[in-house]
């Protein structure tokens, strides 16, 4: 089978071009346009799982015509019980594998009438994870931690930074500027969505950010971890930033241990750790402005983690005779 040099799906070469495309074909094309927006990390992470699918396949090529239900549901088999990967895990290869669809089936490349997702085919039902964060004590025993390594206390640091500013993440929190705070206020662009965020400076986030007002560091940055990186180079910053961040996992889990808590730790749970502290004290409207969800049903979905009151009283209800 040939197959075109890899071109945007919108460029007039792809239109005149008399070759068949197969699924890898047109999942190379994916990934350009994921390079094309600047989505690196997501870029990263999808080559891998189109590696895996491939070593699955044991070829380089697939038709679409023998991408079928059968094939989808063997591979989610191969992943949950060879691979012993983890549902949700799973099930983010059938996204891949869908979106790839979809985009074949939008540019005519293959018709719908084969489309192996849907009812009484392959249905997509993405699992419930489990959302755990740290309570009032846990994070009070990281705020008043001492004898930590200086690794371990920057981590600690970047973590509450992100847990002040109600979960922001660690991606962002790298990027944060000094010329960001304006008037006690933090204002800054999300790297996910590219949304504008104004949120109010906490006296806890003003102690910290003293510590490194005193450091020389490049590039106007509040934290040294990008310092020598090419802020405008997406890929590079993309790069640096999961590095950075496995470094600080592993520190931070180191701290957690020393100060005696228990769950399992990571930059991410900072995040988890305020929807539990929030829990349902704080309008939901409100919860969705300070996690910049672009859909309330989004907020609703994520809080619903957190928020137990109800369900425990009922439950008080029944068993307290």
């Amino acid at each position: 089978m040939l197959y075109p040099k890899i071109v945007s799906l919108q460029s007039k070469d792809f239109y005149t071009a008399t070759v068949r495309l197969d699924f890898f074909a047109v999942a190379n094309i994916h990934l350009e346009n994921l390079k094309g927006r600047n989505k690196h990390h997501q870029y990263d992470t999808e080559i891998g799982r189109l590696k895996k699918f491939k070593a699955f396949l044991r070829q380089d090529e697939l038709s679409f015509s023998k991408l079928t239900p059968s094939l989808l549901k063997r591979f989610e088999g191969y992943l949950l019980e060879n691979q012993k990967r983890s549902p949700r895990t799973a099930v983010n290869y059938l996204i891949l594998i869908r979106t790839i669809y979809n985009l074949a089936i939008s540019e005519s490349i293959v018709d719908r009438g084969r489309y192996p997702f849907g009812k009484g085919k392959v249905t997509i039902r993405i699992p419930e994870s489990q959302k755990i964060g740290l309570n009032k004590e846990e994070i009070q025993k990281l705020e008043s931690a001492n004898n930590l390594s200086e690794a371990q206390q920057n981590a600690v640091n970047v973590w509450l930074i992100s847990f002040y500013f109600a979960g922001i993440r660690i991606a962002d929190v790298l990027q944060l500027k000094w010329s960001d705070i304006v008037d006690d206020r933090l204002l800054y662009r999300m790297d996910k969505n590219s949304k504008l965020v104004s949120l109010k400076v906490p006296e806890k986030a003003k102690n910290i950010f003293l510590i490194y007002r005193k450091l020389e560091i490049q590039n106007n940055l509040i934290f040294p971890y990008l310092e020598n990186t090419n802020l405008r180079n997406q890929e590079e910053v993309s790069v640096r930033t999961q590095s950075v961040t496995r470094n600080l996992n592993r520190a931070l889990k180191r701290a957690s241990i020393q100060v005696g808590i228990k769950k399992n730790m990571s930059m991410h749970i900072a995040r988890h750790s305020f929807g539990n502290i929030s829990g349902d004290k704080i309008p939901i409207q409100m919860l969705q402005k300070l996690y910049r969800h672009s859909s309330i049903t989004t907020t609703i979905r994520y809080q619903a983690n957190f928020i137990h009151k109800d369900a425990d009283d009922a439950l008080d209800s029944v068993v307290n005779f």
